[in-house]
């Protein structure tokens, strides 16, 4: 497992943008399939985005996709969450994940470690 830790979130309002940050430790980042999740009050965590070790595969969900964008600085050791045109729905903590070496299709349990989760909050 690697520790992972979020960064970038806050209260912004309907249509802007926010960046969120993960930072993992390890020194065989370019090795790990990072995914964005979000969860919401009451509801259950869900994805949200994910990208491969070499950055150049992603996948999204279907309520974030041409809005959100993942992407990740191997050299930096850590992943990004651009968030674009930002709604009240997009509100949750927002949790970064990760798993070496196994791109999946989304699901929570592919990937074993989280970080502490970042909240964001969209008012109108």
């Amino acid at each position: 497992q690697v520790q992972l830790v979020e960064s970038g979130g806050g209260l912004v309002q309907a249509g802007d943008s926010l960046r969120l940050s993960c930072a993992a430790s390890t020194p065989r980042f370019d090795t790990y399939v990072m995914g964005w999740f979000r969860q919401a009050p009451g509801e259950e965590r869900e994805f949200v985005a994910q990208i491969n070790w070499r950055g150049d595969t992603t996948r999204y969900s279907d309520s974030v996709r041409g809005r959100f964008t993942i992407s990740r600085d191997n050299a930096k050791n850590t992943a990004y969450l651009q968030m674009n045109s930002l709604k009240p729905e997009d509100s949750a903590v927002y949790y970064c994940a990760a798993v070496q070496g196994y791109y999946g299709t989304g699901r929570r349990q592919d990937y074993d470690s989280w970080g502490q989760g970042t909240q964001v909050t969209v008012s109108l």
